[in-house]
């Protein structure tokens, strides 16, 4: 249970028995519109409240689980929220992302040879940016080592956007990630930067009516990947832990939406690349709004206390940020960060002996060898092929016109 004292609100009593989670923040009180806007967020989401006149607290209980919708809904609101805060950027880089996409017609006749771009410069950087704004879940970013990828189909001209991969630092504590590795905490804290967790991964269109999230899959797997971390991370040291971490042994990703049709039956020959680990218990940031984390920050600046956002901080900022200021305004943090949205937990294991690797029990990764040609052939033979041959897909992708791309 989660109690939020909600001071003098006078409507808010009214708001509550009329049912309405969308109820205006009106406030002038920083404090205060931090515990509103946590409060609308949970009922939101189907928290179940009862209202304290006297003490002017509401408590709050979270549903047994959130049914797919409601964590549709939940991105959808955040998606929306984004896309509002950077609609004059977005409105200004549609055209980059047109002249980066290709029409169907020619997408349905090529071949698919797909290769990897490595964003670095500022162009790179910018098509990387406002295709992620596509999708429906919200725009987010990690801190500490990133890698952004384009993976561009070369059969055309002008080399068109299949899909984007990204790679950042893994988050600290995942006790089902934890405990298919075998770690204890000593471990888990000297071996984790041998890791890294891919957080976003998917197609553009019209590729993906063609199947090219699993394309991009297959390839995040690839020896081109690994060898593209190393070679960015060789020699250098890390800020936290002053530690050289070049060697990736084992990539980890989730799926938010329970089991994964993308990540689902993703072999190559006899080999499973991507392991179902488990499902997460609901510990994340996912179920509160950037609108209600940036009156957190605004709100702990107020009172002189800053939480920072830079590279060698590690993952979890929105994590440190909520805690912060939820345990200054005096309720509960852990439980408050303890019923977010359950995600399945897939690993990439890129050797062998990935895992008694990340145990400290062997010294040497033994890599599988996986060539991103072979990988892009297994997949064009198990699935494009017989994607192709459905007259909706052929439809749909035939029918998609890159100057009519829109987030």
């Amino acid at each position: 249970m989660l109690e939020i004292g909600v001071g003098r609100h006078h409507k808010l009593r009214e708001y509550l028995h009329e049912g309405r989670a969308d109820f205006p923040i009106t406030t002038s009180s920083l404090e205060e519109k931090v515990r509103l806007l946590i409060l609308r967020d949970l009922m939101r989401l189907g928290w179940h409240w009862n209202f304290d006149t006297r003490s002017k607290r509401v408590t709050l209980e979270p549903p047994d689980t959130y049914d797919k919708q409601l964590v549709k809904y939940s991105m959808q609101m955040k998606r929306e929220e984004s896309l509002k805060k950077h609609e004059t950027w977005i409105s200004h880089h549609l055209a980059l992302a047109r002249g980066n996409l290709a029409d169907g017609e020619a997408v349905w006749s090529s071949s698919i040879e797909p290769v990897l771009e490595v964003c670095e410069t500022q162009k790179q950087i910018d098509t990387f940016r406002i295709f992620r704004f596509y999708w429906s879940s919200p725009y987010s970013e990690y801190v500490g080592r990133r890698i952004k990828l384009l993976i561009r189909d070369r059969a055309l001209p002008g080399k068109p956007v299949i899909a984007l991969a990204a790679l950042g630092s893994s988050i600290v504590h995942i006790p089902e990630r934890d405990m298919w590795v075998g770690w204890d905490t000593k471990t888990r804290t000297k071996n984790l930067i041998y890791t890294m967790d891919a957080y976003i991964l998917g197609a553009m269109p019209p590729y993906n009516h063609l199947l090219g999230g699993k394309l991009a899959s297959y390839i995040l797997a690839s020896n081109e990947v690994r060898k593209i971390y190393k070679l960015k991370y060789k020699g250098r040291v890390t800020n936290i832990s002053q530690r050289t971490a070049d060697d990736l042994a084992c990539i980890f990703t989730t799926s938010l939406y329970g089991k994964s049709s993308q990540y689902n039956r993703l072999n190559y020959g006899q080999q499973k690349l991507y392991i179902p680990t488990g499902q997460t218990k609901g510990y994340g940031t996912l179920h509160l709004t950037d609108a209600t984390v940036t009156a957190m920050q605004n709100y702990l600046a107020s009172v002189g206390l800053v939480v920072t956002n830079k590279f060698g901080d590690g993952p979890s900022w929105r994590f440190r940020l909520i805690r912060t200021a939820a345990e200054y305004l005096g309720f509960d943090a852990d439980f408050l960060l303890r019923h977010s949205f359950q995600r399945n937990i897939y690993a990439i294991p890129l050797a062998e002996n990935a895992r008694e690797f990340l145990r400290g029990e062997q010294k040497k990764l033994e890599y599988f060898d996986y060539p991103m040609h072979s990988l892009v052939s297994y997949w064009k033979d198990r699935w494009l092929s017989k994607r192709k041959r459905r007259s909706d897909v052929e439809e749909a992708v035939r029918s998609f016109q890159a100057q009519s791309f829109a987030v």
